[in-house]
């Protein structure tokens, strides 16, 4: 248990075996997992699917606990979208989201929870660019625990999302904040749900 209990990690299943998986979490002194999947069930890793992995974490002493509908990636709801794009800044103010932000909150008092999502990377998913920024603005400790094992802070992950944008530089007449606002909205468009076209692929997440 973290001395501070106002700290939060995410955690991507990407590829993962269940052992490499329970290892990562146990490693980083997870106790509890959200899952913030808006369909919580994988093809490729049927062992993510949720009640393969709600049965394997209460195993190994991690509870399990699914958010999907307050915080998952993939709006029901057309007022979510922009262009066929699964708009951020519109969901954050959503008030089923914010319910979800509280009992994370909350549940961070008495539990090291990780955030679980599907994506390998922290800046090609949701837990990041929406979520983690979110619990951040709240005053809440953000960090990433990668395929590698190692725990990456949301600060340190924006200073890579301002750099892949060209932003890095400090800019006398564009403040930081300015710029990672403009970073976050660039590529949550790039990566952020998108409704299938017709006869198209279905995006990501």
């Amino acid at each position: 248990m973290s001395s501070d209990p106002y700290e939060v990690l995410t955690i991507g299943h990407s590829a993962h075996s269940g052992e490499r998986f329970v290892a990562l979490l146990r490693s980083a002194g997870v106790t509890a997992v959200a899952d913030v999947r808006s369909s919580p069930y994988s093809r490729h890793t049927p062992q993510f699917n949720r009640d393969d992995l709600s049965k394997e974490l209460r195993l190994n002493g991690i509870s399990y606990v699914f958010l999907g509908k307050e915080l998952g990636g993939r709006p029901r709801e057309r007022r979510f979208y922009c262009d066929g794009v699964a708009n951020y800044e519109k969901m954050a103010r959503a008030t089923d989201f914010c319910e979800g932000l509280d009992r994370i909150v909350e549940g961070a008092k008495k539990h090291r929870i990780a955030l679980m999502c599907s994506e390998r990377d922290p800046l090609d998913c949701h837990r990041c660019l929406l979520v983690g920024r979110a619990l951040v603005q709240r005053g809440v400790r953000v960090s990433h625990i990668l395929e590698n094992g190692n725990v990456l802070h949301q600060a340190a992950v924006e200073d890579r999302l301002l750099t892949l944008s060209g932003r890095g530089a400090e800019d006398l007449f564009a403040p930081r904040s300015e710029r990672l606002a403009t970073a976050y909205r660039e590529r949550a468009k790039k990566v952020a749900f998108a409704e299938p076209k017709p006869n198209g692929p279905m995006a990501a997440e």
